[in-house]
């Protein structure tokens, strides 16, 4: 069996594993390297083939001894085939980042883009856009990103954000302040890790289409997967295995009223999909020492609000977790990027009578309930992605979330 790696810097969260179990019958493994190690691992040539990720995809052209037309046109590599001794590069994101744009649906035709990064992606993407008919593409590099020298920028149709800037694990950064692009119409984010970056968010926010860089990882995979096989692959392949990641590494979040059955439910979900589950109360009991009643009787509630917020930060970053919030999660605002950036939110809706009590003074007086939820029951819907009746049984509840969520 072939024998094929991720190498890069940080690659502990990769879906490239995945992925290409799906494409292919090879072996393929996470490889972290530092600076240093690159030499040697080259020169071993212990593999047959390679990926190649931040912050490598320019550097590992000095150990090949042959570069496709496309790569070397480029002046990045990310895939490498073995070939008895010699090693061969090639770039697969440009293919990748041409079936993000047509999935979009963005034109870039005629249109002034803005790149973010200078890096190994960006050189894929700026031959690719140029490919594809842009206007006009300008690269804003690190040294350009600032107050003083953006304004040259802000002129763009398109915004493609090809730094690692909001990506998994410091997903609450975004490389520009959005608001600053007036003529943006659209977004391209090559993350996927978060889903929803700061970025994404801010676009949505504004109107602006958008898109992750789930769609080109996958695709641009693909392409790999044709090169260490040496078999073609249909393109069908590329949204069946997106639509099955998007499955697996979005959390579920649970919000709604207090006692509609969120912990209830989200256990039964999580034995059913085989995942992790967390309830945002008992992290928070865990994490201070307090019952969310305590802590509310004792130091208030927005002190409570505030350590649920890092609680859901924290929480949020998760993949592939089934979560359920407290009630009044979604009366804080940042929550809403923290519950979003990486789930599909569902608003689990119960009759007021129906409720559960038990330990829950303020949802026995009937009046303060009706109160509570007409302030409230907006904010679910702006927070959710859908929103499921809770049956009598939970399992029923946990199997109608399941088909709601396959259905988005």
């Amino acid at each position: 069996m072939k024998h094929i790696y991720l190498i890069g810097e940080h690659l502990s969260h990769s879906y490239s594993p995945k992925i290409h179990s799906c494409l292919a019958g090879y072996s393929y493994s996470l490889k972290e390297l530092a600076r240093e190690a690159v030499s040697d691992f080259f020169a071993k040539r212990e593999f047959d083939g390679l990926n190649v990720t931040i912050p490598y995809k320019k550097e590992v052209m000095r150990y090949l001894d042959a570069i496709s037309p496309e790569a070397e046109a480029i002046g990045a590599v990310n895939t490498v085939l073995r070939q008895g001794s010699t090693l061969i590069g090639y770039n697969t994101d440009y293919f990748g980042f041409m079936a993000m744009v047509r999935k979009s649906g963005v034109t870039v035709q005629g249109k002034t883009v803005v790149v973010i990064g200078s890096g190994g992606a960006s050189k894929a993407v700026c031959a690719a856009l140029s490919d594809m008919g842009a206007g006009a593409v300008k690269v804003l590099s690190h040294k350009d990103n600032n107050e003083e020298a953006i304004h040259a920028y802000t002129d763009c149709h398109v915004l493609v954000n090809t730094s690692p800037v909001g990506m998994y694990p410091n997903s609450d950064a975004a490389p520009v302040d959005l608001s600053l692009f007036t003529c943006c119409e659209a977004v391209l984010d090559l993350i996927y890790n978060p889903a929803q970056t700061r970025l994404l968010e801010e676009a949505e926010r504004l109107g602006m289409v958008s898109c992750n860089g789930l769609y080109m990882l996958v695709a641009q995979a693909k392409k790999a997967a044709e090169i260490f096989s040496g078999q073609a692959i249909c393109d069908s392949r590329i949204d069946e295995v997106c639509k099955m990641m998007e499955l697996e590494t979005k959390n579920i979040v649970l919000i709604g009223m207090p006692g509609c059955g969120k912990t209830t439910v989200g256990r039964k979900l999580a034995e059913l999909l085989s995942r992790e589950f967390y309830d945002s109360d008992s992290e928070i009991e865990a994490a201070f020492g307090m019952h969310p009643s305590a802590f509310i009787t004792e130091k208030g509630e927005q002190a409570f609000r505030a350590a649920e917020s890092e609680v859901l930060c924290r929480l949020g970053k998760q993949s592939g977790c089934i979560i359920a919030t407290g009630g009044g999660a979604v009366t804080r605002q940042e929550n809403y990027s923290f519950l979003r950036q990486n789930s599909t939110v569902v608003f689990l809706k119960r009759e007021l009578d129906a409720l559960a009590t038990d330990n829950r003074p303020l949802s026995k007086d009937k009046a303060a309930i009706e109160a509570l939820f007409k302030t409230r029951l907006p904010l679910y819907r702006q927070f959710c992605h859908v929103e499921v009746e809770a049956a009598e049984s939970p399992a029923l509840t946990a199997k109608e979330i399941i088909k709601k969520v396959k259905e988005l």
